[in-house]
């Protein structure tokens, strides 16, 4: 039986949802790395920046966007114990202009993901998975990346029969 980890970046707070700015006291990827974790077990780990991210939406998205285009790598608080022990890993995080927030990268190009499962999910409101897989599949060489489910933020929190038919189908 696999071993598994759901690692996930989430951002409770000011997010945009269905075309307002609202506070939502759970992050929407975080309520999906949940749904995972009932549906096939494993653990969790949250991905925290060392620096967090502004309280304010806007101001989150631009400090977002200034990490994506200079390519950064920022400081995260802590990296999963044991993660070698590990062969599948859910990978969950929301999609910021197009891709997975900086601080995923900071965090999988820490290991060697070679001969390993990794899995996405991502939320967004209405961008889908864009080129996260793609990223993914570029910075985790040889690793195994199954196609990954996207979740429409706003519908997030209703999601657990959708999510886990897809994370017992992923393990298949």
């Amino acid at each position: 039986m696999a071993k598994i980890l759901i690692v996930y970046f989430s951002r409770s707070g000011e997010n945009y949802v269905d075309g307002d700015i609202k506070s939502i006291a759970k992050g929407n990827t975080e309520r999906v790395a949940e749904f995972v974790q009932n549906a096939v077990g494993g653990e969790l780990f949250k991905v925290e920046p060392a620096e967090p991210y502004p309280e304010d939406y806007n101001a989150c998205l631009d400090k977002a966007k200034q990490e994506l285009y200079a390519n950064a790598r920022p400081e995260i608080k802590a990296f999963p114990e044991d993660f070698d022990s590990y062969d599948t890993i859910f990978v969950g995080y929301p999609n910021w202009w197009g891709t997975m927030p900086m601080c995923m990268f900071t965090l999988l190009e820490k290991f060697d993901l070679n001969g390993k499962t990794l899995i996405p999910f991502c939320t967004n409101e209405g961008s889908g998975m864009a080129f996260s897989a793609h990223d993914l599949k570029q910075i985790c060489l040889g690793a195994v990346v199954k196609n990954g489910i996207s979740v429409h933020g706003a519908d997030a929190e209703n999601s657990e029969a959708k999510v886990a038919e897809w994370a017992k189908e992923a393990l298949k």
